[in-house]
């Protein structure tokens, strides 16, 4: 058993999902959005007996591009409990490392109460879906959940380029085929482009991070494939932006009559603090239709937010919604809320029509905006 094993059991019996170690420093742990001691009596951590306890866990592989670069990332399996995703990184203190802990029992669609229209998504034959948040607003888990969902109710071949493999799928009634960058594959990009010569009906991009993976993405769709795929953007209308921006000015009047006819979802997510603890994730869903299309073809995506409020019959929800909802059902505070939106001023209009109250100033010392005042640039 490695040395690292026993904190990985206490942090798991604690219910925190990530175990922060740096040089110097005692265990820490992130428990319901908060980070805390692992253990008050541990003791400080020392280069020493870290990279002791790095080298006993880390694929060679790994293990030489640390040394070598100063960090990497790769899965960790702790048998018969779950999986970590490790990232060890080198800083000013020294080795230093985050585990996030992958449940060894993939979240189903119902476990996580996903809504109908992101579930229909899961049926789709072509085209781009994309989920996207923040980095820790659980996009692994729902794309894992939506996969799960295809696997058993669809025959199709499935392809999913990660790095590292978080959550492990069963053939149930799919086939699925997990590359791991830099294990089984050079890239993103170069996996993306091996796919299209193996018979995917489905391929899911862990992260499409350049502008080449997102080129060959929308190609794939284009071609009648389903792809999903993920961006750390955290909103529906700036995950449009965010992938016409990748490309040079002179293609993107072409990228977007592309992206109009090939995206057909965006998720984005972020997670909130539950009462009294744990995480509930916010949802923000876009649907495509021909207002939307319209929106994305002609630039005009300051107006997809519209076409999302008037589209809610449909399945489309705006990420405010979603917030207020979370806070008339008291699963969230009202600050946490506020704190977790984008649109701030909307926000604030919401919560003061429920009488719902924020304290005078939000954490960075300002005054939290009145509905009257300029949205936060």
């Amino acid at each position: 058993m490695a040395e690292l094993d026993a904190f990985f059991q206490k942090m798991m019996a604690m219910g925190a999902s990530d175990l922060h170690l740096t040089s110097g420093m005692l265990p820490l742990v992130r428990e319901s959005g908060e980070m805390k001691p692992l253990d008050g009596e541990a003791e400080k951590l020392t280069p020493e007996s870290l990279m002791k306890r790095f080298e006993e866990i880390a694929p060679k592989l790994n293990w030489d591009e640390y040394k070598k670069d100063g960090d990497t990332d790769f899965a960790y399996d702790l048998p018969g409990a779950a999986r970590f995703r490790a990232n060890f990184f080198m800083d000013q203190t020294g080795p230093g490392a985050v585990f996030r802990v992958i449940p060894s029992k993939t979240l189903t669609v119902k476990d996580l109460n996903l809504p109908p229209s992101i579930i229909d998504l899961c049926f789709l034959t072509k085209g781009l879906v994309v989920v996207t948040g923040p980095t820790g607003s659980g996009k692994s888990t729902t794309l894992a959940a939506m996969i799960n969902h295809i696997n058993e109710n669809r025959q199709d071949h499935i392809i999913t380029i990660e790095d590292p493999i978080e959550f492990v799928h069963p053939n149930k009634k799919c086939l699925i085929n997990q590359r791991e960058v830099r294990k089984h594959t050079q890239s993103f990009k170069r996996a993306l482009r091996a796919a299209l010569r193996e018979d995917p009906d489905i391929v899911l991009i862990g992260e499409m991070r350049d502008l080449e993976t997102v080129e060959i993405a929308l190609e794939t769709a284009e071609t009648g494939h389903l792809v999903f795929g993920t961006l750390h953007t955290t909103t529906a209308a700036s995950t449009v932006d965010r992938v016409i921006d990748q490309f040079p000015t002179h293609q993107q009047a072409q990228i977007r009559t592309i992206l109009s006819t090939t995206l057909k979802g965006v998720v984005a997510q972020t997670l909130c603090k539950k009462i009294p603890k744990g995480r509930a994730a916010a949802l923000e869903i876009l649907i495509s239709n021909a207002a939307i299309a319209n929106n994305i073809r002609e630039g005009k995506t300051f107006q997809i937010p519209s076409a999302m409020q008037v589209g809610a019959s449909i399945g489309m929800r705006m990420l405010n919604d979603s917030l207020m909802e979370l806070v008339q059902k008291k699963i969230v505070e009202p600050l946490e809320a506020y704190m977790k939106c984008v649109d701030k001023v909307d926000m604030k209009a919401k919560l003061d029509r429920i009488g719902a109250k924020l304290p005078n100033e939000s954490h960075n010392g300002h005054a939290a905006p009145t509905a009257t005042q300029g949205a936060p640039r």
